[in-house]
């Protein structure tokens, strides 16, 4: 192909929760692009689920796409979790920008990097639209299937009595108490550790003894709460 790359690629990068590290999907990506000769232009990485549309990274990704740029996934779940009207909505926003969505493990899409080969791109993009439909929908009902398998064993497990709920997670809990024993406010512990209010009163409760007072109050700036 070319050695000039006539439009850009973007690579879509998606953690479903803080803790998912995605340095090894960037490398797939960067890997899948430079076997072909080409650079990725920037790449978008996003914290969030799947299932919903408001996702910043996402849609400022499509946004400074031009027509004709490629939009590059490791996978389609990463893309979208979408029930099918999300992904009906989802899908209209990117054919306005005239965007081609390359899946890594979906070969096929793979023919639109030679971004020369009109020919290739009308014959293919019907295909490649009914196989990422269905990919798109396979992928929420693996969401829905799971989240149902998770419930049913929890409910299981209640009944036994052996359900301890979801295990905390020591690392934030630990940096949240410190913020609190340094007598930040929870607003302030909020937006560094990007943790909900609900962790920060329970951390508070359940370690009042070591923070050495009974109502925490931000002597920084006043009310901790807010």
């Amino acid at each position: 192909m070319s050695g000039i790359q006539e439009h850009y690629i973007f690579a879509y990068l998606r953690a479903s929760t803080s803790t998912q590290d995605a340095t090894r999907a960037k490398k797939m990506l960067e890997d899948f692009a430079a076997a072909r000769g080409m650079r990725i232009a920037y790449f978008y990485i996003e914290t969030g689920s799947g299932l919903s549309l408001e996702r910043p990274q996402l849609m400022k990704l499509i946004n400074e796409a031009k027509k004709g740029d490629i939009l590059l996934v490791e996978s389609i779940d990463r893309l979208s979790r979408l029930p099918l009207t999300g992904w009906q909505e989802l899908k209209r926003i990117m054919a306005e920008k005239s965007l081609k969505i390359v899946v890594v493990d979906i070969p096929s899409t793979h023919i639109l990097t030679d971004t020369n080969n009109e020919l290739a791109d009308s014959i293919i993009a019907a295909m490649n639209n009914m196989l990422i439909d269905i990919l798109a929908a396979m992928a929420h009902q693996d969401y829905v299937t799971r989240r149902e398998r998770q419930q049913q064993g929890i409910d299981k497990a209640k009944k036994k009595g052996k359900y301890k709920g979801r295990p905390a997670n020591k690392d934030m809990h630990d940096k949240v108490l410190k913020m609190l024993s340094h007598e930040f406010s929870y607003r302030e512990i909020r937006e560094t550790l990007g943790v909900s209010m609900g962790t920060i009163f329970n951390v508070k409760k359940m370690n009042i003894d070591r923070l050495g007072q009974r109502d925490f109050v931000n002597k920084r700036g006043g009310d901790s709460t807010k």
